[in-house]
């Protein structure tokens, strides 16, 4: 028996109605902890989920979800991370000038560096750098090796950083005057 093109159109359209629409974020999990708790009964597990969220033109954030399954943990710090978001200041494919970002022990120092340089990070920063659309950059991480307080240190130092704009707006000056 032929389908005719009215419904032929209509399963189409349910198709399309179950797809998710493609989002400009993109998101990276960057470290999966396995908690467990001694309870009378015997032991509890729950998954601790760091998820990096980014667009790659600017804004970054990250968050932690925990949950006793491992995509329900990731799901709510994918949601978590989303209301957290940092705006990093760009000249080009690097960061305005050098800075420190500290949290916890970690220390996480952001160093610009020329076109073409590439991203030299390790862990947690690569993945805060590369989703904020940082392409050229160095950096260096002391103190603790610990993914968590890793990303938390980088994304303090992206929070720190201004632009001659922003810089010259605060003061009331003319960017002229300050680079000047």
């Amino acid at each position: 028996m032929p389908v005719n093109e009215n419904e032929r159109r209509e399963r189409r359209d349910r198709r399309d109605r179950f797809e998710e629409p493609v989002s400009e974020w993109k998101e990276r999990l960057v470290a999966l902890n396995r908690v467990t708790k001694v309870v009378k009964g015997g032991k509890n597990f729950r998954f601790a989920a760091l998820v990096v969220v980014g667009n790659e033109k600017g804004q970054v954030g990250a968050a932690i979800g925990k949950a006793k399954e491992v995509p329900e943990a990731i799901r709510k710090a994918k949601e978590a991370a989303m209301k957290h978001l940092v705006t990093v200041p760009m000249e080009g494919t690097t960061i305005p000038h050098a800075i420190d970002g500290l949290y916890g022990t970690a220390k996480v120092v952001l160093l610009p560096a020329e076109e073409g340089a590439g991203v030299i990070a390790g862990g947690g920063a690569r993945a805060v750098l590369e989703l904020a659309g940082v392409k050229d950059i160095r950096t260096k991480t002391f103190g603790t090796n610990n993914r968590i307080n890793t990303v938390k240190a980088t994304l303090e130092g992206l929070k720190g950083l201004r632009n001659a704009e922003t810089v010259a707006k605060m003061r009331g000056k003319s960017v002229e005057e300050i680079l000047g």
